[in-house]
């Protein structure tokens, strides 16, 4: 509803301030000289709010101010540098543009512009031939980081919508989003795994480091940057508070690495409770940089198209092959939904059909 306060001024001057408010909207207040026109647009503000065509604080607003508020609410995120790289990109394309001119044809414009750029990787391998390695053709960016950039634009629109109440809807919402491929799934067979971890054995960080990314499946920076204070030798658990997705998970302290820990618990640092401190050359890393060894292991045991990462891979792996069912999974892992397990889904074939041949003997047929 519509309310109208008359105002004099010290000098007689009258003016007539206006205040719109409807409930799902925030009060629009305008001041006007003449009755005739506080009226008028009390009565277009209204009908335009229930119509679904009243903009109000987003033309009063601009992308830049958006993205600063947000970014300082983004502040707390541990993926924050990457999303205010993001955000940077979203500021070069809407930046002074004022909220209500940001649709949802104008994000399908720049999400097309994004899969169509160029990234500084290379569709293939270095030659060694200089002249012709500068030719080489560069990639494009994949569905799954144009919707990293999509997230990043979406969540701070929302926090235009939810929280500052300067948009009455999130554009983003009805912009489909690129598909994005399946994922990688590279798993260790048995003998690379024994080939791998006998060439890790050497490097005392390097083996423990291997030793519970198999056996927890935890990604490398949760192991790299673990405190002695995670460690619960009575229970065999690590205590993870701080993870991708913001929730506490526990992880499992098991076989040798229960037993490398212990011993490494009695000659640990006084000074640094990291369990992979960094060395003393070391300027802007809080844990050991393990990437040398770590590559030499992987030469050396001839293992090949194989990241740190895929140790994750291998864990879920070889779980799914003994088994385990995919919400116990997904709680294993840390992930929320079952979407993120569902590429190793083809890997329980073996059990699903000894499961049935089971299920067969029972029922006698």
């Amino acid at each position: 509803m519509a309310t109208i306060q008359k105002r004099v001024a010290k000098d007689g001057a009258t003016s007539y301030k206006v205040q719109v408010r409807l409930k799902g909207f925030s009060p629009e207040i305008a001041t006007f000289d003449r009755l005739t026109d506080a009226k008028q647009w009390a009565t277009k503000t209204e009908a335009d709010m229930r119509a679904g065509r009243h903009f109000g604080q987003s033309k009063r607003h601009t992308f830049h101010e958006l993205a600063d508020e947000y970014l300082k609410h983004a502040a707390k995120l541990r993926s924050y540098t990457d999303r205010a790289r993001q955000i940077d990109y979203w500021r070069k394309v809407f930046g002074v543009d004022t909220l209500d001119a940001i649709t949802a044809q104008r994000i399908g414009k720049q999400r097309d512009k994004l899969l169509e750029g160029q990234t500084v990787r290379f569709t293939t391998p270095a030659m060694g031939n200089q002249e012709q390695d500068a030719k080489r053709e560069r990639g494009k960016r994949t569905g799954a980081t144009v919707n990293r950039y999509m997230a990043a634009l979406s969540a701070c629109l929302a926090y235009g919508v939810k929280t500052l109440q300067w948009l009455e809807r999130n554009p983003c919402e009805r912009v489909q989003k690129p598909s994005e491929n399946k994922g990688r799934v590279r798993f260790l067979s048995d003998d690379e795994r024994e080939r791998l971890l006998a060439a890790c054995k050497p490097h005392a960080d390097l083996y423990l480091a291997v030793a519970l990314s198999l056996t927890t499946g935890a990604r490398q920076s949760e192991i790299m940057t673990l405190r002695w204070p995670q460690i619960d030798f009575a229970r065999k658990t690590i205590s993870l508070a701080d993870t991708k997705n913001g929730d506490a998970r526990t992880l499992p302290l098991v076989g040798e690495a229960f037993a490398l820990l212990q011993e490494r618990a009695k000659v640990r640092s006084l000074t640094d409770d990291h369990i992979f401190p960094p060395t003393s050359a070391a300027r802007k890393s809080d844990h050991l940089d393990l990437r040398a060894p770590w590559l030499s292991a992987l030469k050396a045991a001839s293992v090949e198209n194989f990241h740190w990462h895929d140790m994750r891979h291998t864990a879920a792996s070889y779980l799914t092959m003994s088994g385990i069912s995919s919400v116990a999974l997904a709680k294993f892992l840390g992930h929320r939904t079952l979407q993120m397990v569902a590429r190793y889904s083809h890997l329980s074939d073996e059990h699903v059909v000894a499961t049935g041949e089971t299920l067969a003997a029972r029922l006698g047929v």
